[in-house]
Formats: C-alpha cells, sequence, structure tokens
C-alpha cells in the first residue's frame, strides 16, 4: 500500500490572449487582486498557429503568460478555471466588443516535471477534476527540455514559449528552496 501524501506546490500560471491591448491589463488585475502576484511576464507572442477562434474572438491575436506567487496546491485549478470564466464573462458584459468572446483566460500551472492547463472540454487524455473542469498535461520536461504530446497545442509545440517555462522553473526551485 502506498502512503499518502500532499504533492509538491506548484507555480500558478496563466495564459491570456486576446487583441485588446486594455483586455489583458484588466485580466492582469483580476489575476493580482485573486492567485497572486505577478512574479513573471512573457511577452506577447502573435497566436497565429491556428485560426480556430477567429470566429469567436477575431484575428491578430496576442498570447502573454503571467506566473504568479506564492506557490500553491495543484488541487486548485478546477476553482481557478471556473473562476476565470465567470472573469471572461464579466469582461464581455463590461467592455462590450463585436467578437462574442473578446478575451479568453487559461489557467494551469508548472510544476519541475509538466505544465498542467485547465479545460471545460473533454478528451481522451484529460482528467476529470471535478467541478464542470478537466486537466491536461500539455508538455513535460525530459532531458532537460519541454517535450510536447500527440495532443499539444499547435502553439505550445513550438519552442517560443519554452524559455519562458523554464524561467518558470527556475522561480519553483527558487521558492523551495527558500522554504526549506
Amino acid at each position: 500500500m502506498g502512503l499518502i501524501h500532499q504533492p509538491e506546490p506548484v507555480l500558478p500560471l496563466t495564459a491570456v490572449f486576446t487583441h485588446y491591448p486594455e483586455a489583458i491589463e484588466w485580466a492582469k488585475e483580476k489575476i493580482e487582486s485573486h492567485w497572486g502576484k505577478i512574479v513573471l511576464s512573457s511577452e506577447a507572442f502573435p497566436f497565429e498557429q491556428t485560426r480556430y477562434y477567429d470566429s469567436t474572438m477575431g484575428p491578430h491575436l496576442k498570447k502573454i503568460f503571467f506566473a504568479m506567487s506564492p506557490l500553491m496546491d495543484p488541487a486548485r485549478l478546477s476553482e481557478m478555471k471556473n473562476q476565470s470564466n465567470l472573469w471572461e464573462e464579466e469582461y464581455s458584459a463590461q467592455f462590450p466588443k463585436s467578437e462574442v468572446r473578446p478575451l479568453n483566460i487559461d489557467p494551469g500551472y508548472v510544476d519541475l516535471g509538466k505544465l498542467v492547463l485547465a479545460s471545460s472540454k473533454d478528451f481522451y487524455h484529460r482528467i476529470y477534476l471535478g467541478s464542470g473542469i478537466y486537466a491536461e498535461i500539455t508538455l513535460s520536461f525530459t532531458k532537460g527540455r519541454w517535450t510536447a504530446f500527440p495532443w499539444t497545442f499547435p502553439d505550445y509545440r513550438e519552442e517560443t514559449y519554452h524559455p519562458f517555462f523554464m524561467q518558470c522553473r527556475d522561480l519553483i526551485f527558487q521558492a523551495r528552496k527558500k522554504s526549506k
């Protein structure tokens, strides 16, 4: 019989994408007021790997990542995804745009061995967490590099984001070192 123990805390991460710079700032304020201080931000990457979101979000999207402190229990992921869905609805209602979904907020987390994203959609590679939310291991960290899976989204497959995720791993090492 295996011994039950609490998992190591993980680094909360959020991907925000839109083509409205003010929407990114709005999301950033929500994230910091509810999930912790943003300690690392990526550049705003062009999101051009798919046209999947064009019909609801419009073209010329930019995606930016935020990593927050402190480290958290990974069990909070479903709570974060449900909160982000409410924020998307709130933004859409407060700041009507021509798009159905002017803002997308995707929470997840980074651990030393993986990048996990939350989703409200089920699929064969996702595990149900509860409250209508599923988790997906999007990337694994193997042999010193981030590695994609057959189901990994096209933009995460490209190595463009990987240096940012490496910085996230460094933050985890630093935070765990301080806590010991």
